[in-house]
């Protein structure tokens, strides 16, 4: 599912004016589409109060063809307009049918506001849309329109709410959201869904999303590099299981790392992988981390290696599995690894080295952190490595700030993905998928269940072994990334919002993935 910025639907609208559609007829399918949406959220319309709060532009346009329409089918409509509204020709249609229409700036005191307000059964939010720049200043009319509502909505038998493309305050962009904001039982947006809706916090306040096609040209759709991904899609780009196979078939993964302070790490990413269908995992990490955690994986093979008095891996193992590489079919580099200067030199030794795992590599967690030290290091990542920081290991990366990645997640992915050559995911809440070519999907799924220690080396080993079984780069990331999240709500039905032990992400993820590959 395509997804697209403010401006890119705009330019979209002006394709499907361009391709013969108008604007009045783009309004019109957008208020009959929330009419129908209305409808179906009441039941019936016989009897019922509805209220439509319409702003002054196109989104307050698409209320009045709403309102228009309900009350046509039957329903009580009074439409509040806390500025007015700019086209007559709009309010001509009210006027005609006597719909009870208040210009909000003849209504000081918001008597009327308040009165239309009150046992109404559904309010429809046509404020803003997409059309928001700037915050909502308390006191200015749309903001003490949105308070009233609020108020109505947390009183006894509140009214149901329905938005119109956004709800107001939301940034179709950002994700950032009002502090007026209103949360709807469902937001009916237009065209595609916006990047805002699948950004934290907005994908919190949104309600049920409808998306309504109002004709808008696929072949100007097809422009649109963004994506969010669906189970549709992790469906199609499943590898593939002939019954003939061998477990040569679904390939070999060697994950690095460990340390004595982090001895499960490896674990977790080693078994990670196994659950996600590879063939055979290996395991090089210190000779003690190996004696300490074989046992718990005994489908692990191993390779031990001489350690550190700090309990780590030297900077001469990168020599040691010089010839390693090219015996497996993908790597995961860097779970437990710790962080110190013999890490610092394994992986500046091993970058050049990593291109030989024939499908790709995962670059994880310490071992990203000893890449950000490496002033030479984005020249030295094989272009089919798989990056997953977090915000913190990003920021370190980009040499930023947390706050700064958190504030424009999308665009720091893919330019930390030009600047490194390679697929990057970033990590969090809609996680993020983006490639040096300009590739990004974005990841449907914001779920605390999944905060947990260990996590990342879960996703890290499934992606891993999606590379192993010959999902590209791009592809293997976006399958991990989902299924990951899948995994994390299938969970949170027995769970709730905490509690998960990383492991028993890995141990559901079969299951997962069945219910994906067979709906």
């Amino acid at each position: 599912m395509k997804l697209v910025t403010a401006a890119q639907m705009r330019e979209l609208e002006q394709a499907a004016v361009a391709a013969g559609s108008s604007e009045a007829q783009l309004m019109e399918e957008a208020g009959l589409a929330v009419a129908q949406e209305a409808w179906m959220l009441l039941g019936t319309l016989e009897g019922r109060r509805i209220v439509v709060l319409a702003g002054p532009g196109n989104n307050g346009g698409d209320g009045l063809v709403a309102a228009r329409h309900l009350f046509d089918w039957g329903a009580g409509i009074t439409v509040y307009m806390p500025k007015g509204h700019r086209r007559e020709d709009r309010l001509e249609e009210i006027r005609k049918r006597e719909i009870v229409l208040v210009d909000g700036r003849e209504d000081a005191d918001q008597v009327a506001l308040d009165a239309a307000l009150m046992g109404c059964d559904l309010v429809v939010d046509a404020l803003l849309g997409i059309g928001q720049a700037r915050p909502l200043d308390p006191g200015e009319p749309m903001a003490v329109a949105l308070d009233k509502l609020a108020a109505a909505r947390s009183g006894y038998q509140p009214p149901k709410l329905v938005a119109v493309d956004l709800p107001t305050g939301v940034n179709a962009d950002s994700g950032a959201v009002d502090a007026h904001t209103v949360e709807p039982d469902m937001t009916v947006t237009f065209g595609l869904p916006k990047v805002g809706m699948y950004q934290a916090p907005a994908s919190a306040v949104l309600g049920k999303v409808q998306v309504i096609d109002i004709g808008i040209p696929k072949a100007a759709q097809e422009a649109v590099k963004l994506e969010l991904l669906t189970s549709r899609w992790v469906r199609l780009n499943l590898p593939k299981r002939p019954e003939d196979a061998n477990k040569g078939t679904f390939g070999k993964v060697l994950v690095v790392g460990g340390s004595r302070r982090y001895a499960g790490a490896v674990q977790l990413a080693a078994v990670s992988a196994y659950r996600s269908g590879a063939g055979l995992v290996t395991v090089a990490a210190p000779e003690r981390v190996a004696g300490l955690v074989a046992g718990a994986a005994p489908e692990v093979t191993w390779l031990p290696q001489p350690e550190t008095p700090s309990g780590g891996l030297p900077g001469e193992t990168a020599i040691a599995l010089r010839d390693e590489w090219l015996q497996f079919s993908a790597a995961v580099v860097g779970p437990g690894l710790g962080d110190d200067a013999e890490i610092r030199a394994f992986i500046w030794a091993s970058l050049p080295d990593l291109q030989d795992a024939a499908n790709g590599v995962v670059i994880d967690a310490d071992a990203l952190n000893a890449l950000a030290s490496l002033p030479d290091g984005p020249g030295r990542v094989p272009p089919n490595a798989v990056l997953t920081p977090h915000p913190g290991e990003l920021a370190r990366l980009m040499q930023t700030t947390v706050a700064d990645v958190q504030s424009r997640r999308l665009a720091i992915a893919g330019e930390a993905a030009a600047k490194y050559g390679c697929t990057v995911v970033l990590k969090g809440a809609h996680s993020v998928i983006a490639t040096a070519d300009g590739r990004t999907s974005l990841s449907p799924f914001a779920n605390p269940l999944l905060a947990t220690a260990g996590s990342g080396d879960v996703l890290a080993g499934v992606i891993g072994g999606y590379l192993a079984q010959g999902a590209a780069p791009f592809e293997a990331a976006c399958l991990g990334v989902y299924l990951h999240g899948a995994t994390g709500e299938a969970l949170s039905e027995d769970y709730g919002a905490a509690g998960l032990l990383a492991s028993e992400i890995a141990a559901r993820l079969p299951k997962v993935v069945k219910d994906v590959a067979s709906p």
